[in-house]
């Protein structure tokens, strides 16, 4: 589970507000990435983070507000389709981080950022493997940007429910890619995804062939 430990390393080094940071979104072939970057403060920790993985989306929607509730400070940043396709879903995921961070209500000393790939942020700041599974305020953030991402493509699926966005969240299932090929492709899909790219195209890369969960790293240079 999840701890406090290292923030309090890096308080020791580097006193001040320490944000955990984190994305949801990075491998979808539609919708979004959006990133949250958390405050939270020795002693004020919800009972429950934990990587928002390992967590059922009930679980997630009632931690989401006892985040909101503890937390010294929440930041939500996103970076939409046409950012995706332009920069890479790369590059758009660390626009979305510094988003996130830029827009907490108390500026971060230092953050903590899930994986193994720091962005440029607002502030100093080090990655940490399977952070959303050992920092509390990593966990934090990996559920804010979840259930927040989450909503988005709720909200989307009701303006394009053949898709089934409500159930895959963009991600691409048999199901979405079925829909894909009988419906084709709207303005919330990543065209620089090679699935969608070779619906609209006719190409057949060997980006194609992957398995979903090698999807984001998928994307084609156009």
């Amino acid at each position: 589970m999840p701890h406090y430990r290292y923030e309090l390393q890096y308080l020791k080094t580097a006193p001040g507000p320490i944000a955990g940071v984190d994305e949801a979104g990075r491998g979808p072939l539609a919708g979004p990435v959006v990133a949250a970057a958390v405050i939270l403060q020795h002693g004020r920790i919800p009972k429950g983070l934990n990587d928002s993985k390992q967590l059922s989306a009930e679980a997630r929607e009632d931690l989401f507000p006892r985040i909101m509730e503890f937390a010294v400070a929440v930041g939500v940043g996103e970076a939409g389709v046409d950012e995706i396709d332009l920069v890479n879903i790369r590059q758009a995921t660390h626009l979305a981080m510094a988003r996130a961070v830029r827009a907490l209500s108390v500026a971060a000393a230092f953050a903590l950022v899930d994986g193994n790939d720091a962005p440029a942020l607002p502030c100093p700041c080090d990655t940490l493997i399977d952070g959303d599974a050992r920092s509390v305020s990593i966990a934090a953030a990996s559920i804010i940007a979840k259930v927040t991402r989450d909503r988005m493509m709720d909200a989307l699926h009701v303006e394009h429910p053949q898709f089934g966005w409500i159930t895959n969240k963009g991600y691409g299932t048999a199901e979405h890619l079925q829909a894909l090929s009988r419906h084709g492709v709207t303005r919330h899909h990543r065209r620089s995804f090679a699935p969608v790219h070779n619906i609209l195209w006719g190409e057949k890369s060997t980006d194609s062939i992957l398995c979903v969960e090698q999807i984001e790293d998928s994307a084609v240079t156009l």
